[in-house]
């Protein structure tokens, strides 16, 4: 028999860093809210929770991170202004961010590294599994990874990290997973994380993106975890602990906080953490508007035939 575990509902959305990488630009704005195209990066993280059905989202803040509040609040002056021009299509659009979630906020007080951010979640998560999204890492909603990882999680319980395959050269900027197979193609079974390693440490390919759904018995490991990479605490160390109790129980029983899994992801993924990356992204996701994709690959096509 299928065991049953809990239904997974709450979304949480670190979103405390300081966007250094983007500086000057966001010396005032945080990075969260630059824009993709025409909608803020964080728009497209907090849709795709929603679209998996987790509408109550809690976001990681910081000192200046106000205006992703007021991003997903009402806004009444610009409401009334487009409704008095009888703009509907501005008006939807606005509207629309406010009306997507059931919007919660908790400010990081001490930037200490991401386990650290998701720890700050333990009141609003309680003892209920839970995800986590990464607001540098934009899912494609035509590839519903959070979707598969939530189906992977209820019915296996645990945790379930999403992972890519990446070239070998490239592994050291993430963390790692070895790993062994399920009975599902793109399922593996967590036996060991690295954070970071070097190439010739690497135990495979396969990096860790920035979707997560865990198990609350996370909290307890990361409350015990000492700083690690950076000297943050690392969320990757605390489900290498999980994966390692697990490893370690016997056959016949279930270490606290489960096993740890991963899928495979296989999609479109657009990195928007790295200045080059965020501008390919905006490209790609132009490029694919109905909008504004046939007018902009027109141009694309003639500024590379003419200017490179």
């Amino acid at each position: 028999m299928t065991q049953s575990h809990p239904r997974i509902s709450k979304a949480v959305i670190p979103a405390a860093g300081l966007g250094t990488r983007f500086l000057p630009a966001t010396k005032a704005t945080p990075k969260e809210m630059l824009p993709v195209v025409d909608k803020p990066a964080i728009q497209y993280v907090v849709e795709e929770a929603v679209s998996a059905g987790l509408s109550d989202v809690l976001m990681i803040t910081g000192r200046n991170k106000r205006p992703l509040e007021d991003h997903f609040d009402r806004n009444y002056e610009l409401e009334e202004a487009l409704s008095r021009k009888g703009d509907a299509g501005r008006l939807a659009k606005v509207q629309e961010s406010s009306d997507l979630a059931t919007m919660h906020y908790v400010r990081q007080g001490d930037p200490r590294g991401l386990g650290h951010a998701v720890l700050c979640a333990e009141p609003h998560v309680g003892d209920q599994p839970f995800a986590v999204l990464l607001g540098d890492d934009l899912i494609d909603p035509r590839d519903p990874l959070l979707a598969r990882m939530v189906e992977v999680q209820e019915r296996e319980g645990g945790s379930v990290i999403a992972l890519m395959e990446v070239d070998p050269a490239q592994i050291h900027l993430y963390g790692c997973a070895a790993v062994k197979p399920t009975g599902d193609s793109d399922v593996v079974k967590i036996t060991d994380l690295v954070e970071k390693p070097e190439t010739a440490d690497a135990p495979s390919n396969l990096a860790i993106i920035g979707r997560y759904v865990l198990d609350p018995a996370v909290f307890g490991v990361l409350r015990e975890t000492e700083p690690g990479r950076g000297g943050e605490i690392q969320l990757t160390d605390a489900l290498q602990k999980l994966a390692e109790a697990d490893r370690s129980a016997p056959a016949t029983e279930v270490s606290p906080g489960g096993p740890v899994h991963g899928v495979i992801f296989k999609g479109r993924r657009y990195d928007t953490g790295d200045r080059g990356d965020y501008l390919r992204a905006i490209v790609r996701l132009a490029c694919e508007r109905e909008d504004l994709g046939p007018e902009f690959r027109d141009w694309l096509r003639s500024f590379v035939t003419e200017e490179m």
